[in-house]
């Protein structure tokens, strides 16, 4: 298609006004009309006009009177979107934050470049090639800019070491680093694992062979695989993930569109968990390449899943690359799980704000809160190909066993707090003074959990700054129940910071309560 038009657009200026041409269905007098129209702006308007911006803008609002998920992504954020889901970028393999004007390095990538010349989680890196980074009020895109590069160039870093006087300075050879969707995997039970995936990538697949391999070693017999707040991504990597569950050859998913070819996607020939008792968690959050694992999984009942209506993105996107880096992410088929159920729920060509409110729409309706408010489209019933249960479409996947949404789990002064980044500052600066000596008190993390107590100091530090923002308790029972919060949250938090992802959701599972109805039903408790 962008050849095609590269081929047409040098011929539109020699048109005449009626010209009635066209090549399949590309109208080339509208076409005809639009390079007019810029042509016109651009030579005539009174004011100073940004081309470039105009002509994003034009595409936009294109875009904007199809379905919700056609979108426009500018050369930026282009290449931010594919390193994400890539599976690698080059750079110096360091995972940082910002505190106080200043990047402290949380973790090194293990086996990494700076690792290997011996750069240590809370280093403080302050000068990129003698350019200072640290107290210059620097946007963190431009800091990432600066420490990534291609693979094989060097960089010269300055560190700031807590315990040393003088500024350190590391030679980095940059590498390629791996960029992990999986968060967590560890032993939640005995004979239980589990599994989190932020995201499905291009090493997703691999990723989760590789963890359900390592968890097999360590006993387990039933995997809770949880895919809360996963967004989706690669096509393919779903069909990756859901064939390590499913018989070889099971279909996984097919598309249809109006003018691309129908596809099928079957599960390969080698899966690590095939047998075993499986749960998939989900939530309202869980869309598109997730709700294809978990829809295949339900379909071919392979095993249960757990949680509340699924997003409802089934709208397979096709990325139109343009000159400039840029992208058009344009739709092209729908998702349909195996039994035939398309995952899309509905939409209004045009009207994205309806859209966007669909969650809250939910929970307004009570559909998140309880199972009496949740109607079925008893037009759009489907039977699973296993046992021939009854299944449902209309958009999303829906649980099997439903939880309903808390909405009292969190205090309104807690999340207000949150709102306003106190926490994670606060967190950050905690872990950073004090990760040497938590380290050395809890050399096992099950210590750790059952041991550590949040200070006092620090749930008051977090309220003096909030009050510093006009943000206070109107009573009591508020300031206790924020208090509550705060000693689970900063405990969690200040986990990440010191250990990593895993320790962090092995602390969060305790108090989700998707994941304990996973684990009561594993364990046969009604």
């Amino acid at each position: 298609m962008k050849k095609l038009l590269l081929l047409l657009l040098p011929l539109l200026s020699i048109l005449p006004a009626n010209a009635q041409l066209g090549v399949g269905d590309i109208d080339l007098v509208q076409l005809r009309k639009l390079q007019l129209a810029q042509m016109a702006i651009k030579s005539l308007y009174v004011d100073t006009i940004n081309l470039n911006q105009l002509t994003e803008n034009a595409i936009r609002g294109m875009l904007e009177q199809l379905d919700p998920h056609s979108t426009y992504v500018d050369p930026k954020e282009t290449k931010s979107m594919t390193e994400n889901l890539d599976g690698n970028f080059e750079g110096i393999g360091v995972q940082f934050n910002i505190l106080e004007d200043t990047l402290v390095v949380i973790q090194t990538i293990s086996k990494g470049p700076s690792e290997k010349v011996g750069i240590l989680a809370g280093d403080r890196i302050v000068s990129v090639d003698g350019q200072p980074i640290a107290g210059v009020k620097m946007e963190r895109d431009s800091i990432m800019r600066l420490l990534r590069g291609p693979k094989g160039t060097k960089v010269r870093l300055g560190v700031v070491r807590r315990s040393v006087k003088d500024h350190i300075y590391f030679n980095v050879t940059r590498d390629k680093i791996p960029v992990n969707t999986l968060d967590a995997a560890y032993m939640i039970a005995p004979g239980v694992g589990y599994i989190h995936l932020d995201r499905f990538g291009a090493n997703s697949g691999t990723e989760v062979r590789e963890a359900i391999v390592s968890l097999k070693a360590q006993g387990m017999e039933k995997l809770i695989f949880d895919l809360q707040n996963n967004g989706g991504g690669y096509l393919e990597a779903a069909r990756e993930v859901a064939q390590q569950f499913l018989p070889g050859g099971s279909l996984v998913v097919f598309t249809e569109g109006r003018e691309v070819p129908a596809q099928k996607l079957f599960a390969g020939s080698e899966g690590e968990f095939r047998t075993g008792e499986l749960i998939i968690l989900v939530n309202e959050y869980t869309a598109s390449a997730a709700e294809i694992v978990s829809g295949a999984v339900q379909d071919h009942d392979r095993g249960r899943i757990v949680g509340r209506r699924t997003f409802g993105k089934g709208l397979v996107q096709r990325p139109i690359e343009l000159p400039d880096g840029s992208m058009i992410r344009l739709t092209v088929a729908h998702y349909y799980t195996p039994s035939g159920r398309c995952i899309q729920k509905p939409y209004v060509k045009g009207d994205r704000k309806d859209y966007e409110r669909d969650v809250l729409n939910r929970l307004n309706h009570g559909e998140l809160t309880s199972l009496d408010s949740i109607h079925l489209d008893s037009t759009k019933v489907y039977r699973t190909l296993g046992q021939g249960r009854t299944v449902y479409g209309g958009g999303g996947i829906m649980p099997d066993v439903f939880v309903p949404l808390d909405t009292t789990k969190v205090s309104t002064l807690y999340a207000t707090i949150n709102r306003n980044n106190i926490i994670v500052d606060v967190t950050l600066k905690y872990a950073d003074k004090n990760r040497k000596s938590l380290l050395r008190k809890y050399k096992k993390f099950d210590d750790y959990v059952t041991s550590f107590e949040v200070p006092q100091e620090l749930i008051d530090e977090v309220f003096d700054k909030a009050r510093a923002k006009g943000i206070e308790a109107k009573d009591d029972s508020e300031l206790q129940a924020a208090t509550a919060d705060l000693h689970r949250v900063l405990k969690a938090l200040i986990a990440y910071n010191v250990w990593d992802r895993n320790e962090y959701f092995r602390l969060t599972n305790m108090e989700n309560d998707i994941v304990g109805r996973a684990l009561e039903l594993m364990q046969g408790t009604k």
